[in-house]
């Protein structure tokens, strides 16, 4: 048999197996409640970070243990720190979902104790966050809030 002939058949042959394997849309995926306890200690002078921990909980089961940074820019000045804050997750497929960089835009004053809400997302994922805390935090600011797993390296 021609060497030609038989790269063409097996070629043919992975492009029909391959045709057969049923297209997954992401709107087909059933997605799981997840929720996110955490504490958040942080300081802004233009420059506004944070860090924390937290453990994420599914309703299938799965906890993962996390590592929680947010930092951006824009006109701030202040400290923080949050206890009990909570989140809830929407869109997601596994547990491993919830890992990465979301996107935020706030604006807002807070003096001693106070209570916050923001909402972010990635993707298909959404994170909404609440919390109270101590601390104080006067004016603007766009960043992101990074999840990983907890002991990652960066």
């Amino acid at each position: 048999m021609n060497k030609h002939v038989s790269a063409i058949a097996v070629a043919a042959m992975v492009v029909a197996c391959a045709s057969v394997v049923p297209v997954v849309r992401a709107e087909d995926k059933a997605t799981i409640e997840c929720s996110m306890t955490f504490s958040l200690k942080g300081w802004s002078a233009f420059y506004k970070t944070s860090k924390g921990e937290g453990k994420v909980t599914c309703a299938n089961g799965q906890t993962l243990a996390v590592q929680i940074k947010s930092e951006g820019g824009g006109i701030t000045f202040g400290k923080s720190d949050v206890k009990n804050g909570t989140g809830n997750f929407s869109g997601v497929v596994t547990i491993d979902d919830v890992l990465g960089s979301y996107g935020y835009a706030a604006a807002g004053a807070a003096a001693v104790k106070g209570s916050a809400a923001r909402a972010m997302t990635k993707g298909e994922v959404s994170l909404a966050l609440a919390g109270t805390g101590d601390g104080w935090d006067l004016g603007v600011d766009v960043g992101k809030f990074t999840i990983s797993k907890a002991g990652a390296k960066k």
